[in-house]
């Protein structure tokens, strides 16, 4: 269950919310993009108010607004590395596979276009996942235990990677994890138990 009195975060800012498994943190993400709507209150992206929109409309604002890295990839299986990239910007301004092919190049990937996920490793997977949800030059991005599957040495590159690119951007990052070793680099670092207070707050 998630009782958050407000949650805010700013353009460019890197937050890290800490918490163990089952607290809650990825239906607080899903709430934030819009998956999920809630229950009371408000959840306001780049300004817009996401409770009153109805599922499509909801798409929309997420397509031109966040990137979402999920713990578990969400690649499809029937469609090559650079497919999956383009397909991520297929709901917002539209396909684009130079931008696409350079992301993947960017991750190091620039070898695997044409691969299939299942013939990738599972931290390539992770990082076709993390092309995918910077494809739409996103304000916001979301990433969900990006690290829990990986190795450390692939952890430490994943999260670089993210922070590198959303930094460059200008985008904002809110990352949720357990791992005390992903979220020591963060400057701030908040315990999702102590936000999820109906008096708490931030």
């Amino acid at each position: 269950m998630v009782n958050l009195a407000s949650f805010r975060l700013l353009a460019g800012e890197q937050r890290a919310l800490r918490g163990e498994s089952g607290c809650g943190k990825t239906t607080l993400l899903n709430l934030i993009a819009g998956l999920l709507r809630p229950d009371a209150g408000q959840i306001r992206l780049a300004g817009q108010d996401l409770s009153p929109l109805s599922e499509a409309q909801r798409d929309r604002v997420r397509a031109r607004t966040l990137g979402y890295v999920f713990q578990s990839f969400h690649l499809l299986p029937g469609h090559t590395c650079l497919e999956n990239v383009l397909l991520g910007m297929a709901f917002g301004p539209g396909e684009d596979r130079a931008r696409a092919a350079a992301l993947l190049e960017r991750v190091g990937l620039g070898h695997r276009l044409a691969h299939w996920p299942r013939q990738l490793s599972t931290g390539q997977q992770q990082r076709v996942a993390v092309a995918r949800a910077l494809a739409n030059r996103p304000q916001l991005v979301l990433a969900d235990e990006p690290t829990g599957n990986l190795d450390r040495v692939n952890a430490r590159e994943v999260l670089a990677l993210i922070r590198d690119t959303c930094r460059e951007a200008g985008a904002a990052l809110l990352l949720v994890s357990h791992d005390p070793e992903m979220l020591a680099g963060f400057d701030t670092v908040q315990s999702f138990d102590e936000l999820n207070r109906p008096e708490g707050g931030t």
